[in-house]
Protein backbone atom coordinates (compact mmCIF):
# COMPACT_ATOMS: atom_id res chain seq x y z
CA UNK A 1 0.00 0.00 0.00
CA UNK A 2 1.05 3.55 -0.40
CA UNK A 3 0.13 6.19 2.17
CA UNK A 4 -2.73 7.42 0.49
CA UNK A 5 -4.12 3.36 0.38
CA UNK A 6 -2.97 2.88 3.92
CA UNK A 7 -4.92 6.29 5.08
CA UNK A 8 -7.79 5.26 3.02
CA UNK A 9 -7.85 1.61 4.82
CA UNK A 10 -7.41 2.83 8.42
CA UNK A 11 -10.28 5.04 8.16
CA UNK A 12 -12.46 1.89 6.75
CA UNK A 13 -11.70 0.39 9.53
CA UNK A 14 -12.30 2.71 12.24
CA UNK A 15 -15.72 3.66 10.74
CA UNK A 16 -17.06 0.23 10.64
CA UNK A 17 -16.27 0.16 14.16
CA UNK A 18 -17.63 3.35 14.99
CA UNK A 19 -20.14 4.24 12.08
CA UNK A 20 -21.60 6.80 14.63
CA UNK A 21 -18.89 8.95 12.83
CA UNK A 22 -19.81 8.39 8.85
CA UNK A 23 -21.30 11.27 8.40
CA UNK A 24 -19.08 13.54 10.36
CA UNK A 25 -16.32 11.58 8.44
CA UNK A 26 -18.23 12.38 4.89
CA UNK A 27 -17.73 16.33 5.64
CA UNK A 28 -14.21 16.02 5.20
CA UNK A 29 -12.20 17.34 2.36
CA UNK A 30 -10.58 14.46 0.10
CA UNK A 31 -7.05 15.27 0.04
CA UNK A 32 -4.49 13.51 1.86
CA UNK A 33 -4.28 16.53 4.36
CA UNK A 34 -7.62 16.43 5.40
CA UNK A 35 -7.84 12.51 5.25
CA UNK A 36 -4.68 11.93 7.44
CA UNK A 37 -6.65 14.54 10.07
CA UNK A 38 -9.97 12.40 9.38
CA UNK A 39 -8.03 9.52 10.63
CA UNK A 40 -5.96 11.04 13.66
CA UNK A 41 -9.23 12.53 15.00
CA UNK A 42 -11.16 8.53 14.70
CA UNK A 43 -7.88 7.42 16.61
CA UNK A 44 -8.17 9.99 19.30
CA UNK A 45 -12.09 9.30 19.76
CA UNK A 46 -11.78 5.27 19.84
CA UNK A 47 -12.47 3.20 22.87
CA UNK A 48 -10.18 0.94 24.27
CA UNK A 49 -10.93 -2.40 22.64
CA UNK A 50 -9.53 -5.25 20.57
CA UNK A 51 -7.14 -4.45 18.01
CA UNK A 52 -6.76 -6.22 14.99
CA UNK A 53 -3.27 -7.50 13.88
CA UNK A 54 -4.28 -6.65 10.43
CA UNK A 55 -5.19 -3.04 11.40
CA UNK A 56 -1.65 -2.63 13.72
CA UNK A 57 0.49 -4.08 10.38
CA UNK A 58 -0.66 -1.26 8.44
CA UNK A 59 -1.18 1.33 11.17
CA UNK A 60 2.52 0.87 12.24
CA UNK A 61 3.78 0.83 8.85
CA UNK A 62 2.37 4.59 8.05
CA UNK A 63 3.46 5.73 11.74
CA UNK A 64 6.67 4.47 11.52
CA UNK A 65 7.11 6.01 7.93
CA UNK A 66 5.92 9.28 9.87
CA UNK A 67 8.41 8.73 12.52
CA UNK A 68 11.42 8.69 10.15
CA UNK A 69 10.07 11.56 7.84
CA UNK A 70 10.12 14.14 10.84
CA UNK A 71 13.27 13.27 11.75
CA UNK A 72 14.47 11.09 14.71
CA UNK A 73 16.62 13.33 17.15
CA UNK A 74 19.34 11.29 19.49
CA UNK A 75 18.41 12.46 22.73
CA UNK A 76 22.55 11.55 23.92
CA UNK A 77 23.49 13.65 21.47
CA UNK A 78 21.86 17.00 22.84
CA UNK A 79 24.61 19.10 24.67
CA UNK A 80 24.50 19.15 28.51
CA UNK A 81 23.58 22.17 29.86
CA UNK A 82 27.40 24.49 31.12
CA UNK A 83 28.05 23.29 34.98
CA UNK A 84 25.38 20.74 34.92
CA UNK A 85 25.96 17.19 33.98
CA UNK A 86 23.62 15.04 32.45
CA UNK A 87 20.74 17.82 31.88
CA UNK A 88 19.47 19.67 28.39
CA UNK A 89 17.12 21.52 27.21
CA UNK A 90 15.69 20.87 24.01
CA UNK A 91 13.22 22.60 22.15
CA UNK A 92 10.88 20.64 19.49
CA UNK A 93 8.24 17.84 19.46
CA UNK A 94 8.58 15.32 22.16
CA UNK A 95 7.65 12.48 19.28
CA UNK A 96 10.78 12.88 17.84
CA UNK A 97 12.98 12.46 20.71
CA UNK A 98 14.93 8.72 21.02
CA UNK A 99 15.89 8.51 24.70
CA UNK A 100 14.75 5.78 26.64
CA UNK A 101 11.91 6.95 28.02
CA UNK A 102 9.43 10.40 27.33
CA UNK A 103 7.13 11.83 29.88
CA UNK A 104 3.31 12.14 29.36
CA UNK A 105 1.30 14.73 31.29
CA UNK A 106 -1.76 12.78 31.57
CA UNK A 107 -5.18 13.30 32.89
CA UNK A 108 -6.19 10.57 36.28
CA UNK A 109 -7.74 8.15 33.34
CA UNK A 110 -4.77 7.58 31.92
CA UNK A 111 -5.99 6.68 28.72
CA UNK A 112 -5.22 9.66 26.58
CA UNK A 113 -6.92 12.48 25.20
CA UNK A 114 -10.14 11.82 23.22
CA UNK A 115 -10.43 15.34 21.80
CA UNK A 116 -10.02 15.21 17.93
CA UNK A 117 -6.49 16.75 17.36
CA UNK A 118 -6.10 18.29 20.54
CA UNK A 119 -3.03 20.51 21.17
CA UNK A 120 -1.97 18.84 24.52
CA UNK A 121 0.96 16.73 24.82
CA UNK A 122 -0.51 13.64 25.88
CA UNK A 123 -3.05 13.54 22.28
CA UNK A 124 0.43 14.03 20.11
CA UNK A 125 1.89 10.94 22.27
CA UNK A 126 -0.65 9.02 21.62
CA UNK A 127 -1.40 9.58 18.22
CA UNK A 128 2.25 9.42 17.35
CA UNK A 129 2.66 6.30 19.18
CA UNK A 130 -0.37 4.52 17.94
CA UNK A 131 -3.54 2.66 19.22
CA UNK A 132 -1.56 0.51 21.06
CA UNK A 133 -0.85 2.51 23.93
CA UNK A 134 -4.33 3.46 24.73
CA UNK A 135 -4.82 -0.16 25.07
CA UNK A 136 -1.99 -0.90 26.88
CA UNK A 137 -3.19 2.29 29.36
CA UNK A 138 -6.23 0.23 29.82
CA UNK A 139 -5.36 -2.56 30.77
CA UNK A 140 -3.03 -0.99 33.46
CA UNK A 141 -5.72 0.87 34.80
CA UNK A 142 -8.16 -2.08 35.06
CA UNK A 143 -5.87 -4.16 37.32
CA UNK A 144 -5.45 -1.12 39.24
CA UNK A 145 -9.10 -0.48 39.38
CA UNK A 146 -8.97 3.78 40.57
CA UNK A 147 -8.44 6.46 38.57
CA UNK A 148 -4.46 7.31 38.80
CA UNK A 149 -3.38 9.25 42.02
CA UNK A 150 -1.56 13.15 41.20
CA UNK A 151 2.34 12.53 41.51
CA UNK A 152 2.46 8.99 40.51
CA UNK A 153 4.13 7.00 37.15
CA UNK A 154 3.25 4.30 35.17
CA UNK A 155 5.84 3.17 32.57
CA UNK A 156 4.34 1.38 29.01
CA UNK A 157 5.86 0.98 26.05
CA UNK A 158 6.41 3.31 23.09
CA UNK A 159 5.20 1.86 20.07
CA UNK A 160 5.56 3.60 17.27
CA UNK A 161 7.71 6.47 19.00
CA UNK A 162 11.49 6.87 18.96
CA UNK A 163 11.44 6.07 22.86
CA UNK A 164 11.08 2.91 23.84
CA UNK A 165 9.10 3.51 26.59
CA UNK A 166 6.18 6.29 27.79
CA UNK A 167 6.19 7.58 31.56
CA UNK A 168 3.00 8.81 32.48
CA UNK A 169 1.87 10.95 35.53
CA UNK A 170 -0.81 12.91 36.67
CA UNK A 171 0.38 16.83 37.73
CA UNK A 172 -1.57 19.20 40.21
CA UNK A 173 -4.64 21.07 38.73
CA UNK A 174 -4.32 24.68 39.32
CA UNK A 175 -7.49 25.87 40.75
CA UNK A 176 -6.92 29.82 41.67
CA UNK A 177 -3.07 30.51 43.34
CA UNK A 178 -1.08 27.50 43.98
CA UNK A 179 -0.56 25.57 47.39
CA UNK A 180 2.21 23.58 48.84
CA UNK A 181 0.51 20.88 47.85
CA UNK A 182 0.38 21.59 44.11
CA UNK A 183 3.94 22.13 44.62
CA UNK A 184 4.61 18.75 46.58
CA UNK A 185 2.67 17.06 43.86
CA UNK A 186 4.72 18.25 41.03
CA UNK A 187 7.91 17.22 42.43
CA UNK A 188 6.58 14.15 43.26
CA UNK A 189 5.25 13.65 39.35
CA UNK A 190 9.63 13.92 38.64
CA UNK A 191 10.59 12.18 41.49
CA UNK A 192 8.16 9.41 40.74
CA UNK A 193 9.08 9.05 36.76
CA UNK A 194 12.58 9.35 37.72
CA UNK A 195 12.40 6.34 40.18
CA UNK A 196 10.29 3.94 38.03
CA UNK A 197 13.16 5.18 35.21
CA UNK A 198 15.53 3.98 37.25
CA UNK A 199 13.86 0.14 38.71
CA UNK A 200 13.80 -0.05 35.03
CA UNK A 201 17.47 0.83 34.36
CA UNK A 202 16.90 3.46 31.99
CA UNK A 203 18.90 5.69 30.85
CA UNK A 204 18.04 8.98 29.64
CA UNK A 205 14.13 10.24 30.24
CA UNK A 206 12.64 13.60 28.04
CA UNK A 207 10.54 15.54 30.46
CA UNK A 208 7.84 17.63 29.02
CA UNK A 209 6.64 20.87 30.92
CA UNK A 210 4.23 18.86 33.31
CA UNK A 211 1.14 20.94 34.39
CA UNK A 212 1.53 23.52 32.87
CA UNK A 213 -0.71 24.92 29.98
CA UNK A 214 -3.87 23.05 30.30
CA UNK A 215 -3.50 22.48 33.73
CA UNK A 216 -2.74 26.07 34.90
CA UNK A 217 0.45 25.86 36.70
CA UNK A 218 2.32 28.75 36.13
CA UNK A 219 5.64 28.27 33.89
CA UNK A 220 8.36 30.10 35.89
CA UNK A 221 7.51 28.18 39.35
CA UNK A 222 6.76 24.85 37.23
CA UNK A 223 10.15 24.86 36.15
CA UNK A 224 11.49 26.21 39.01
CA UNK A 225 10.26 22.77 40.84
CA UNK A 226 11.12 20.45 37.62
CA UNK A 227 14.72 21.90 37.67
CA UNK A 228 15.56 21.78 41.69
CA UNK A 229 13.73 18.14 41.90
CA UNK A 230 15.88 16.72 38.88
CA UNK A 231 19.13 18.36 40.22
CA UNK A 232 18.44 16.48 43.72
CA UNK A 233 17.44 13.25 41.95
CA UNK A 234 20.70 12.79 39.68
CA UNK A 235 22.60 13.25 43.42
CA UNK A 236 21.54 9.79 44.49
CA UNK A 237 21.93 6.59 43.06
CA UNK A 238 20.44 5.99 39.58
CA UNK A 239 21.01 4.63 36.30
CA UNK A 240 19.65 7.79 34.75
CA UNK A 241 22.27 9.48 33.28
CA UNK A 242 20.81 12.17 31.07
CA UNK A 243 17.52 13.98 31.58
CA UNK A 244 16.31 16.46 28.56
CA UNK A 245 13.99 19.02 29.42
CA UNK A 246 12.16 19.46 26.20
CA UNK A 247 10.24 22.68 25.76
CA UNK A 248 7.76 23.25 22.76
CA UNK A 249 7.10 27.54 23.54
CA UNK A 250 9.78 30.09 23.32
CA UNK A 251 8.67 31.45 26.69
CA UNK A 252 9.29 28.22 28.27
CA UNK A 253 12.63 27.69 26.19
CA UNK A 254 13.73 30.90 27.59
CA UNK A 255 12.89 30.18 31.54
CA UNK A 256 14.55 27.18 31.21
CA UNK A 257 17.54 28.43 29.38
CA UNK A 258 17.88 31.09 32.67
CA UNK A 259 17.71 28.58 34.93
CA UNK A 260 20.30 26.07 33.62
Amino acid sequence: MNRTQQIQYLIHVLLNEMPSYQEQARAFPQDELSQRRLLRSLMNVRPPMPLDPSFLAVQDGLLSAEREEKGVVEADTLPDRPGHPGIAIWQGDITRLKADAIVDADNDRLLGCFVPCHGCIDNAIHSAAGLQLRDECSRLMEQQGRPEPTGQAKLTGGYNLPARYVLHTVGPIIHGRVTPRDREQLASCYRSCLKLASEHELQSVAFCCISTGEFHFPNQEAARIAVQTVKEFLQTPTTVRKVIFNVFKDIDAKIYTDLL
